[in-house]
């Protein structure tokens, strides 16, 4: 069975490339979230071992974008976090396991076995906020019956707010996962975007579901008649 793994720690990855090959595993090793896309995309691999930390694009972001794409490979995440809010992220994102840095390199064996047995993930279930739906695999939007057309940006800010309805959700951390933690750009793009997104699922009907909260951040609620 060929795995890929993603991790720019070197002496991690080659200690995973090492060890997992004398498991009777194929191994391909990348060390930057950009390649890991690339390679995940193009190749239909047994499994994932993916790093959240990563040069490029994050862990959250690949995982993010395989299952909007439709790519349904176990995914195990590793990070150097630790704590349940990472878990949940991590799992929010699409991924089947989570284990955190440092690790038993035989546990860390024993969930990618019970991933293979498993097999792909399931289609996620549509996110729901109201009369306001969201479908990560087929990318469809619609509020009631009514579909909406998102652009991949606004997909990825109304996606985050969705699975953290009635939650604020900080502009730095928009940023983070909808933009990349090495965004160069002014931080108020955010609001540009919310701006888009309000046009988009809530002034054609009405509705003000996407709350701003001054110093905080955001938050969507459910509009009343679908609630």
């Amino acid at each position: 069975m060929r795995v890929l793994v993603v991790e720019d720690e070197a002496n991690i990855a080659d200690a995973l490339a090492t060890g997992l090959r004398a498991e009777g595993f194929d191994v391909d090793v990348v060390n930057n979230g950009d390649d890991g896309l690339w390679r995940a995309r193009e190749t239909a691999y047994a499994a994932i071992i993916l790093d959240i930390l990563l040069p490029g694009m994050n862990g959250y972001r690949i995982c993010r974008t395989l299952r909007a794409e439709g790519v349904w490979t176990p995914i195990l995440m590793l990070t150097a976090k630790d704590g349940e809010l990472d878990e949940a992220e991590a799992l929010d994102t699409g991924a089947d396991d989570f284990l955190s840095k440092p690790f038993s390199f035989v546990v860390l064996v024993a969930r990618l076995r019970a991933l293979l047995r498993r097999g792909a993930a399931p289609r996620p279930a549509v996110l729901q906020v109201g009369s306001l739906t969201l479908d990560p695999a087929s990318r469809a939007c619609h509020r009631g019956d009514t579909a909406i057309e998102l652009t991949a940006r606004e997909y990825a800010l109304l996606e985050l707010l969705m699975r953290r309805s009635d939650a604020i959700v900080s502009k730095s951390v928009l940023i983070d996962e909808v933009w990349g933690p090495d965004f160069p750009g002014d931080p108020n793009i955010v609001e540009v975007y919310i701006g888009y997104v309000r046009k988009k699922i809530d002034a054609p009907f009405g509705l003000q579901t996407i709350l701003t909260v001054r110093g905080a951040g955001y938050r969507l609620i459910a509009d009343q008649s679908g609630s």
